[in-house]
């Protein structure tokens, strides 16, 4: 029996943001000192690094509870499942509901229960929890389940991840730039087959690189300091990205038992393009290799921005639609899902479709 991905589904939201919309704004370091820089020089370089043009914002009406269950709804339509066969519904998130217009998190009950609730589910033993894991929460949804149905627990899981970042955001920091929401879902089964899981890699590193993300207060000089904002080290993020995901996803290939040009597709979080483009670099150099092949590496960052835990099973559900341009995928193609994120946490999953 074996692992499979039976459905995929997603929500993006309607309402866009581009760079320009942040020409009118003032920013500040975490020193509280405004910077000077013309706003089209900050905006330029910040798309230049992160490859960011536009990003999605929820509406008002929506919340990531909401977002989720749409996403599910999609992923279940897809699979052709009876939603009543369903034994785990697992949610990765951050930050729960954030109140629009507030910093309040709301977190009871727990997503997966309101998700559970929207679907109407009555089966009792269908289990729902959330998980908290930072980015790659979703992952680490997909890797449980795996876990679930390997001990026999559970032969049908949905797993989403959804998040509401422009909720919990500094205007004043340039990092919120980078930061987007979304949802994405899918229905994993226990099959006979030659597609599924091969293998999974894990990692947390939480003594000095615990706080490379946090909470924090704005860096406007004025601001109410109780009211805290996601903040991140990002030089300190990206060192310790470049270093240690590609260790991952080598070490995830070799428990497969598959090499590196074996696989077809990397579908990535979503946070930083050349970051992205850099752990393939490393990976394909941790093999002996100086080429990456072309077309290896689907991007939805350009338009989606940073949506978390939702990006790695949006922009899969977008490739296997076909909505992503000159990418597509093949019965029997590899790919390998990774990521990085709040914790300092890592993993990394190799699959054939």
């Amino acid at each position: 029996m074996k692992t499979v991905i039976t459905g995929t589904g997603s929500y993006i939201p309607p309402h866009i943001k581009t760079n320009r919309d942040f020409t009118i704004q003032d920013f500040y370091t975490e020193d509280h000192e405004r910077i000077v820089a013309a706003p089209n020089d900050i905006i330029e370089k910040f798309r230049d690094i992160t490859g960011i043009e536009e990003r999605r914002y929820v509406g008002t009406e929506f919340n990531a509870s909401d977002m989720a269950l749409i996403a599910a709804k999609h992923a279940i339509e897809d699979s052709g499942i009876d939603p009543e066969t369903i034994d785990q519904i697992i949610v990765a998130h951050n930050f729960g509901n954030v109140v629009k217009h507030t910093i309040q998190t709301d977190v009871l009950p727990a997503l997966a229960s309101r998700v559970k609730q929207g679907l109407q589910i009555q089966n009792p033993s269908c289990v729902a929890y959330d998980i908290l894991f930072g980015c790659p929460g979703w992952i680490q949804g997909i890797i449980q389940a795996d876990a679930y149905i390997k001990a026999g627990i559970a032969k049908k899981c949905l797993v989403i991840g959804t998040e509401t970042l422009s909720r919990v955001i500094d205007h004043y920091d340039r990092d919120s730039m980078i930061f987007s929401d979304g949802a994405g879902a899918c229905i994993i089964e226990a099959k006979e087959s030659e597609s599924g899981i091969l293998a999974a890699s894990v990692q947390s590193h939480c003594v000095d690189e615990a706080y490379y993300l946090y909470m924090g207060k704005s860096n406007f000089p004025e601001s109410d300091p109780r009211i805290r904002y996601i903040k991140m080290k990002g030089r300190k993020v990206y060192e310790y990205a470049i270093k240690n995901v590609p260790a991952a996803m080598k070490d995830c290939l070799e428990k497969a038992g598959v090499h590196v040009t074996e696989v077809k597709k990397f579908f990535l979080h979503q946070a930083n393009e050349k970051m992205d483009e850099g752990f393939i670099k490393v990976l394909y150099k941790l093999y002996g290799l100086k080429e990456v092949p072309a077309g290896v590496m689907p991007m939805s960052i350009h338009k989606l921005g940073n949506s978390s835990v939702a990006t790695i099973p949006t922009l899969y559900d977008l490739v296997k639609r076909g909505i992503l341009d000159d990418h597509s995928l093949q019965t029997g193609d590899i790919v390998i899902f990774a990521s990085v994120g709040a914790g300092m946490n890592i993993n990394a999953v190799c699959y054939r479709v």
